[in-house]
């Protein structure tokens, strides 16, 4: 990463917008003629996954037939609770190990990477449990998401002449990045005195600091106060506009449809739906995913009676029944 940041930023906003635009507007009509459909291929694909599963005894968890993450852009992966969202996070990341399937990264196989590998290839995540080391301060938290430190070696560890001036840059660099992030001002505390929001900025910061090509987040947005989500959300946007591509998971609807550009929607661990984010909301098979099939419509004639104008009541299978208009029928295994 260069040394200079905010100079790097205005050049590559520059270089961009003379190629054509922003990088969400590329994103955009890069995006125009993929067809709505799960398994859509891309033009541009930076990741790509084939027939990946995961099953835990009996339970399969993650059955994805094939996926592709357009490079420069914004992916949401959505889903109801249980969905396998997270579990195919941590199998492209090399936190998990499948039981099918393979994937490429850049054109390369992966699938049988670890994660401190991926990450050296331009490939890191962050946690929904921030994972910040409570008793180092942050600046040393910054300092180890570096790649390639000398003074790590055993060897070159004992001549801090090999390793003092890499060091040095490692810190300017972890500085600049803690002042673009607002929390230079905490470089010296500890990182277990950080609230959540502030961890969170913390793991996306110190994320950074390998220079990555490919940044994946897992709800970014859970736990944070809402003084410090916008803040989070125009980070999220800002890596893309340094060209870098995002794979994020996320249930906040509105800040999928603000920030993303495409949206995979999964169910019981397989893909339903993609498309950008408007498409998908509207589409059955998202909504019967989140809520259930034919969650609208009258079992029979008697439920159809009830739920007309001028019905009495609307019939609660939990409870009594509610008045006309208060409440619709709700139905176990439905919400």
């Amino acid at each position: 990463m260069p040394a200079d940041l905010n100079e790097s930023h205005d050049d590559g906003a520059t270089a961009t917008a003379e190629r054509g635009g922003t990088y969400r507007e590329r994103a955009t009509a890069a995006l125009a003629d993929v067809p709505h459909e799960p398994g859509a291929r891309k033009p541009d694909p930076i990741l790509v996954a084939d027939g990946v599963v995961r099953r835990f005894g009996g339970l399969t968890a993650v059955d994805v037939e094939h996926v592709e993450i357009q490079r420069n852009a914004i992916t949401a992966l959505i889903g109801p609770n249980g969905a396998g969202k997270t579990t195919l996070f941590n199998l492209l990341t090399g936190f998990d190990t499948p039981s099918e399937g393979s994937w490429t990264f850049e054109g390369d196989p992966i699938s049988k990477l670890s994660a401190h590998k991926l990450a050296r290839r331009g490939m890191v995540r962050t946690f929904q449990l921030t994972k910040a080391l409570s008793r180092l301060t942050v600046l040393e938290n910054m300092r180890l998401g570096a790649q390639g430190q000398r003074g790590e070696r055993l060897l070159p560890a004992l001549l801090p002449f090999l390793w003092h001036a890499q060091e040095k840059e490692i810190s300017a660099r972890a500085e600049e990045l803690l002042a673009r992030f607002k929390l230079d001002a905490k470089k010296e505390d500890f990182a277990g005195s950080l609230s959540g929001g502030q961890r969170k900025l913390l793991e996306m910061a110190r994320a950074l600091m390998s220079d990555p090509t490919m940044v994946m987040l897992d709800e970014p947005m859970a736990g944070v106060n809402p003084a410090l989500t916008q803040s989070l959300l125009g980070h999220v946007k800002d890596l893309r506009e340094q060209g870098m591509t995002v794979l994020f998971v996320e249930h906040d609807m509105d800040m999928v449809r603000d920030i993303s550009d495409w949206v995979i929607v999964m169910a019981q661990g397989k893909i339903v739906s993609e498309g950008p984010p408007d498409a998908v909301m509207a589409d059955p098979a998202v909504i019967d995913a989140y809520l259930g099939g034919h969650h609208d419509e009258p079992l029979d004639e008697e439920d159809r009676a009830m739920a007309e104008p001028g019905g009495l009541h609307y019939r609660h299978e939990e409870g009594p029944a509610t008045s006309a208009g208060t409440a619709p029928r709700h139905e176990e295994g439905r919400a």
